[in-house]
């Protein structure tokens, strides 16, 4: 993926020779440097961006743009704001043609699934960040994608809700079995969630790592505090500091760039 230059520079490709491939209903995180390209990855799956060269295939069905067999759900909520959650978790059924009352009824199942039972008819102002977290993994839910693409829905939470949301995404996924394309910056949280870690280089993004992450289902909070998952810890550290130092020395040259323009 290359975006056109500003003010006259070159190029800047931002993605280069990306392969990857996602059996269905697997759980595989990205993490990399800050501008390595982890969101356009997403959003060139989603068909939000369409690539420079080469295609993304779903079912062996080329991605041309979005469609219902995706669902995404972004770092902020973005609820709308004079709805219920009951009604924000229903919309994109509605949008889709699905009869209100219906809507609201397949809604209400996975307002249960997310624990928010109680509060369909909160409006999302009367909702902590957690919770409208949990209304926009149930609106993306909803509409039953087969993939489900996740770009930091925790980033905006405190450490220790963070925690929890993490527990309870794993329970949603171990009853639904979507395929999920997560990407995070945290190191632990890839580990935690996921049976495959693939790591990104600073700009150009290319995959320098994918492993796979050997640890028995169902996960408890503990299993962060075991040896075997220390070790994954450290793997994936020795192989992205050096990329983060790289995408470090790139941010400052490029200051020192703007700074001489």
């Amino acid at each position: 993926m290359s975006y056109a230059g500003q003010r006259g520079r070159q190029p800047v490709l931002a993605l280069d020779r990306i392969s990857l491939d996602i059996p269905d209903g697997q759980f595989v995180s990205v993490v990399g440097p800050s501008g390595c390209g982890k969101s356009t990855l997403l959003m060139i799956v989603d068909g939000l961006v369409t690539p420079s060269t080469g295609q993304v295939t779903l079912g062996g069905a080329p991605i041309t743009g979005p469609g219902p067999d995706r669902a995404i759900a972004f770092q902020e909520a973005s609820l709308l704001p004079w709805f219920t959650l009951l009604r924000n978790c229903g919309y994109g059924l509605e949008c889709r043609g699905v009869p209100r009352a219906e809507a609201d009824r397949r809604a209400r199942e996975l307002v249960k699934l997310v624990g928010l039972s109680g509060f369909e008819d909160r409006y999302p102002h009367e909702l902590s960040i957690g919770m409208q977290q949990r209304a926009n993994l149930a609106r993306a839910i909803a509409v039953d994608p087969a993939v489900l693409l996740m770009d930091e829905p925790f980033a905006a939470l405190d450490a220790q809700t963070r925690e929890l949301m993490q527990g309870e995404l794993l329970d949603i996924w171990a009853q639904t079995r979507k395929t999920v394309l997560f990407i995070t910056h945290q190191i632990d949280e890839a580990i935690y969630l996921s049976d495959r870690v693939v790591v990104m280089s600073a700009r150009p993004g290319r995959i320098v790592d994918d492993i796979a992450v050997d640890l028995d289902r169902p996960r408890s909070l503990h299993i962060k505090r075991t040896p075997a998952f220390a070790a994954y810890e450290e793997r994936i550290w020795a192989t992205l500091e050096t990329e983060v130092k790289r995408s470090m020395r790139q941010e400052t040259a490029a200051l020192g760039e703007g700074d001489a323009g």
